[in-house]
């Protein structure tokens, strides 16, 4: 009996030593399991963050370089946006942008605000168009953005008048065709800021016309 009673309590001993081993390592197992899933807690990812300067431009412009960003208008939807040296000129937030033709003014030199003004050239009237570019002083920047319906009211005079400012595209604007465009006073061939495109069911990508033009960069002053 007491050799029994010995070899009972031994294996009693070893019983409760191997569970309380085997405890001991699931418990660790867990914790580690448990430690390592929310890794990002321990590590978090890093937000890369992408440093802006003027008119949002991924880049800063040279010195004595004017920093610009144009958008057109998207369908008839949303309105264009101009921004010069990181002031917003002209947006849909302003309230200062209309169907048709939007134009801000702006010193070649110092790169001042002199003005903006929308003109409807759907239903509008042209000759508003061609006073205001005929009025146009020297050394003036002309920022032009297209909304809706660019070309419908234009005509020989004010094609010129955009021409002559630079203008490579404003002899063909037509119906709901995107246009962005920088041009200036008494320059010299033409503008190298300028896109369009043509209002077309192959190509569109809204159901009635192209999709937003945006053109940004940076711009000597006048003359460029």
């Amino acid at each position: 009996m007491r050799v029994s009673a010995g070899v009972l309590r031994l294996l009693a001993l070893i019983f409760a030593i191997v569970t309380t081993w085997m405890f001991i390592r699931s418990y660790m197992s867990f914790s580690m399991k448990t430690i390592r899933l929310p890794r990002w807690l321990a590590s978090p990812t890093k937000e890369i963050q992408v440093k802006k300067y003027k008119c949002g431009l991924i880049k800063p412009c040279p010195a004595n370089y004017f920093a610009f960003k144009i958008c057109s208008g998207a369908a008839n939807v949303v309105g264009p946006t101009m921004c010069f040296e990181d002031r917003m000129i002209m947006s849909p937030v302003k309230n200062n942008v209309g169907r048709g033709l939007n134009i801000a003014l702006v010193n070649g030199t110092t790169g001042a605000v002199l003005g903006q003004k929308a003109f409807d050239m759907y239903s509008g009237d042209v000759m508003h168009l061609v006073k205001f570019l005929k009025e146009i002083p020297g050394g003036a920047l002309v920022l032009v953005a297209s909304y809706d319906d660019p070309g419908t009211k234009m005509n020989d005079e004010s094609r010129k008048l955009f021409s002559d400012l630079g203008s490579s595209y404003a002899k063909q604007l037509g119906f709901r065709d995107s246009w962005v465009f920088i041009g200036a006073k008494d320059l010299r061939g033409k503008s190298p800021f300028e896109q369009f495109l043509k209002n077309s069911p192959d190509t569109n990508k809204y159901e009635g016309w192209p999709e937003l033009l945006e053109m940004e960069g940076c711009m000597p002053p006048k003359p460029f």
